[in-house]
């Protein structure tokens, strides 16, 4: 089966091996600092990260995740979130739900957004609903979910009308730290204000295809001009 079927079928599927053990441990070490502590609770967030290191540029736009986003979204789709999670022992689970549940579409549809949620230290356990994506408006899970541990390095890729959650971390278990670029269909309002935050100056570093998806595009016919302009004239 191909890679799109078992998409299609299950609603999520993991590439494994898409992050050697180097760029893990640097992707580790200049995420650590950004984490935000808060006092004794086990989940850290990082905000901001595109403003502080280029470390997750290529995670954005690795080619492997792209090829099937450009398959699943509409050309000039766009980064909607970039999530930065670091759960540590003690961790509760969080409760099931599908990541594009705040568009007010009734389902069963399409999904509107693709999540690739990176494995950069063990510990981040997923729990799943296989086939849950084609569930109808109203159904909510009644059954336990399948366990779902990416191996370190791998990314799994979830459509975002499929309902998952995040697993309890054993009170003694390690650290887990995961990335995950949220993407959507272009002629949606993004989960993060990007043109705002990391604004021009950083679009002015990255590739022109992340540019792209940081809003800095048109959605045919005119949908993101600038001042009746493509918004490219931001950088000439």
């Amino acid at each position: 089966m191909t890679l799109m079927t078992d998409l299609h079928r299950d609603g999520f599927l993991v590439l494994p091996g898409l992050l050697p053990d180097p760029a893990r441990r640097d992707v580790r070490t200049q995420l650590s600092p950004l984490l935000t502590t808060y006092p004794s609770h086990p989940v850290r967030h990082a905000f901001g990260v595109l403003n502080h290191t280029r470390v997750l540029d290529d995670l954005i736009e690795h080619p492997a995740v792209l090829a099937l986003l450009d398959r699943l979204l509409l050309p000039n789709f766009l980064l909607s979130q970039l999530e930065v999670v670091e759960t540590r022992g003690g961790a509760p689970a969080r409760k099931p739900y599908p990541d594009d549940r705040h568009y007010p579409l009734p389902r069963p549809r399409p999904a509107l957004s693709v999540a690739a949620l990176w494995t950069v230290s063990p510990g981040a356990a997923l729990t799943v609903w296989p086939g849950s994506h084609r569930w109808p408006e109203g159904r909510t899970p009644d059954t336990p979910g399948v366990p779902l541990n990416p191996a370190p390095g791998s990314c799994a890729v979830l459509l975002g009308t499929l309902w998952h959650g995040r697993a309890a971390t054993p009170e003694h278990g390690p650290a887990g730290l995961t990335v995950t670029a949220h993407y959507c269909e272009p002629w949606l309002r993004t989960r993060e204000a990007f043109t705002l935050s990391p604004g021009r100056d950083v679009a002015r570093m990255v590739s022109p295809r992340l540019r792209r998806m940081l809003g800095y595009s048109v959605h045919p016919p005119d949908m993101g001009l600038v001042d009746g302009m493509h918004p490219h004239v931001l950088f000439a």
